[in-house]
């Protein structure tokens, strides 16, 4: 069941961080307007309704056209995404190519692959889905997607510490995100196997009443990358197509670790290209 928009207050804030990632600083004096969003990211059951309705084709459906991005690998341009895959033991962890795999027949519909399925997870979020896609979507809502400052004021949630519920992320080993606990990408102690996500409401509501700000999936935004500290290369995932655009993403997602990448902040950002999909990044609305 879709839960009704949460109203965000407008007022002047402290976006970014001077303690953490070079891209998040430095740490400035930012105004968002008073606004609605999504207490939930988007789910499968939604962009199911979305899809059936409008006969939407996602990127991720669509082969690439090899004139556009000739730089890719030839097995990029098929139609298919890009699927995280757990590796057997420790890797290096400056080569993300070693846990993901461009798998053909991947799509929303089929997250870790063509033999994978959403049946039991339609209330998870929808991920798979591009810049485009989730646009797509949001029109067809009349709604849009946040801006950067907009989605990083909601998940202050009003305060400015680490995260919404304080400096910690696990106080007195309370678990309050999907993040990835163990050693990555090879030892997972939350969950051994896809899915990796949890449903859009899993946790506790922050003090706005939303959910999974922090953790579970990437969320995308309008704002494209720009950071003068840092040269706009993911920290995640490579991209689907070589010379486009990156936009912002934020709130990290389960396979953000403290061993490798500490983006399950608020301030957190990191640069995603508008055609690449995986099944660790997904989307919310926002009415302005």
């Amino acid at each position: 069941m879709t839960r009704p928009m949460v109203s965000v207050p407008g007022r002047p804030f402290e976006m970014g961080s001077n303690t953490h990632y070079p891209e998040e600083r430095p740490q400035h004096r930012a105004t968002v307007k008073p606004f609605n969003i999504d207490p939930c990211a988007v789910t499968n059951a939604e962009f199911a309704q979305f899809a059936q309705a409008t006969g939407y084709e996602t990127t991720a459906e669509t082969p690439i056209d090899p004139d556009i991005s000739s730089g890719m690998p030839p097995e990029f341009f098929a139609a298919g995404s890009l699927v995280f895959r757990k590796t057997d033991g420790p890797v290096d962890l400056s080569d993300f190519r070693n846990w993901w795999a461009f798998v053909p027949g991947t799509d929303w519909r089929h997250p870790e692959g063509p033999d994978s399925s959403i049946t039991d997870r339609m209330d998870h979020p929808v991920v798979q889905v591009s810049l485009h896609d989730a646009l797509a979507y949001a029109a067809w809502a009349g709604k849009s997607l946040p801006r950067e400052a907009e989605w990083e004021f909601a998940a202050r949630d009003g305060v400015y510490t680490t995260y919404p519920w304080g400096d910690e992320l696990t106080p007195d080993g309370k678990i309050y995100a999907n993040t990835w606990q163990g050693a990555f990408p090879w030892q997972i102690e939350m969950v051994s196997d896809a899915p990796f996500s949890v449903p859009a409401d899993a946790f506790e509501p922050s003090r706005y009443g939303l959910f999974n700000m922090i953790g579970n999936v990437w969320e995308w935004t309008l704002d494209e990358f720009k950071a003068a500290h840092d040269p706009g290369k993911s920290c995640c995932t490579p991209a689907r197509a070589v010379g486009s655009t990156n936009y912002v993403v934020k709130g990290g997602s389960f396979l953000c670790a403290p061993s490798y990448c500490k983006r399950y902040r608020a301030s957190a950002r990191s640069p995603q290209e508008a055609r690449s999909s995986t099944n660790h990044l997904g989307f919310r609305c926002v009415k302005r």
